[in-house]
């Protein structure tokens, strides 16, 4: 399932029980991150989901949405209802959204 750089912007400003999981690199994540998500690297990702909530969506994000969409779909085979940031963070960046 997909979810737009807006539409998770919004949740997250509404409070949203949403479990946001960047799936980039560590050299991809130093240059600024969605306040709040973990940093669980795609590769590292089947190793490292009992961390996850699975009574909790996930919102996977990566660099422009490739990435995560493969997270997405082992989160989704694992038992996750799982979402895709569409376009990534660079358009999460281009929206002008806050990353810390």
């Amino acid at each position: 399932m997909d979810i737009t750089p807006t539409e998770l912007n919004a949740h997250l400003q509404n409070g949203t029980d949403a479990q946001v999981v960047d799936v980039r690199e560590a050299d991809e994540v130093a240059a600024g991150m969605i306040a709040g998500a973990r940093h669980i690297p795609l590769g590292d990702l089947p190793a490292r989901m009992g961390e996850l909530n699975k009574a909790r969506p996930v919102i996977a994000v990566c660099r422009s949405g490739r990435r995560s969409a493969a997270a997405a779909d082992q989160l989704a085979a694992a038992g996750f209802t799982a979402y895709t940031m569409t376009g990534g963070m660079l358009d999460w960046s281009a929206k002008g959204l806050p990353a810390g």
